[in-house]
């Protein structure tokens, strides 16, 4: 039989003959740990929560007890047919419009949006599909368009010089290629106009940025263009919803895709598990007999 001290003995000869691999296997304990922290990480707190929303003109009902989330750095597509309340619930969403029924919430705090200056205030901004840009005002001017820089002083005047700096520094920044920030809105195309208006949006929207048809009348290498600015967007741990009735360029941008019809959500599908012929499907409401 072997000497129980000694075997003892051996074994602390040996972790002190080889310190190295003792650390080691401190190092190893150490790293397995963060693992299982991250394995039981809650999922992140979303930016924008919609519970519940229901909206009614009359005896129409445009909206029945929809439930939407975004998260950080998520991109979600909302889909659906015309009339499927889509633009209803981006208007809920920006403030342009207040529920009948249900509860929005803010990094999970409770609030109420009775205009867009309260949803502006939250970090959530809107591109419509007309863009709302002033044609006849340059690019600076229409970043900072009633959010003006200005000089101190009695007179208040407007420091164009600071807007330009900062103009072509938001744009920079999402790699948007514009010649000068003081050439008229007007003169630039479709592609660029849109990419000021999500620029704009970008900078004051801090949480939260909301896409109504972004790529509705653009070219295809425009609306490819656009699809890389949402992506940068994103980057940036800002949520995203997008509205489109583009699907191959919904499916390719977005993680998750939300699918409204008659004002209702049917699906709720992440990208990786769904296709483009899958989401027409849910659109129509095809998938619905199926299911």
């Amino acid at each position: 039989m072997s000497d129980p001290a000694q075997s003892d003995s051996a074994q602390t000869d040996s972790a002190q003959s080889d310190p190295a691999r003792s650390d080691s296997a401190q190092n190893d304990s150490a790293q397995e740990e963060p693992r299982a922290t991250e394995a039981s990480a809650e999922p992140l707190t979303p930016l924008l929560e919609a519970r519940g929303i229901s909206r009614s003109y009359g005896s129409v009902a445009a909206l029945t007890g929809v439930d939407l989330q975004v998260r950080p750095g998520e991109v979600v597509g909302l889909v659906g047919d015309n009339g499927a309340g889509k633009s209803t619930l981006l208007k809920i969403l920006c403030g342009a419009v207040q529920p009948s029924a249900g509860q929005l919430l803010v990094n999970g705090e409770p609030v109420t949006f009775r205009s867009p200056k309260d949803s502006r205030e939250r970090g959530i901004e809107v591109v419509y599909q007309d863009l709302a840009l002033a044609t006849e005002l340059s690019v600076a001017e229409n970043i900072f368009l009633g959010r003006e820089r200005r000089r101190p002083g009695p007179f208040r005047i407007l420091d164009r010089p600071r807007m330009a700096t900062e103009a072509a520094a938001a744009l920079e920044s999402l790699a948007i290629e514009i010649h000068s920030v003081r050439a008229r809105c007007g003169l630039l195309s479709g592609g660029q106009r849109q990419a000021v208006a999500v620029a704009r949006a970008v900078l004051w929207g801090s949480n939260v940025l909301l896409l109504d048809e972004p790529t509705a009348a653009l070219a295809v290498m425009e609306s490819e263009k656009i699809g890389q600015l949402v992506t940068q967007v994103a980057k940036r741990r800002v949520g995203v919803v997008l509205v489109s009735h583009n699907m191959p360029q919904v499916h390719a941008l977005c993680d998750r895709i939300v699918v409204l019809l008659r004002g209702r959500v049917v699906a709720d599908l992440r990208r990786d598990e769904t296709d483009v012929r899958d989401i027409v499907m849910w659109l129509t409401g095809a998938a619905l007999s199926r299911n």
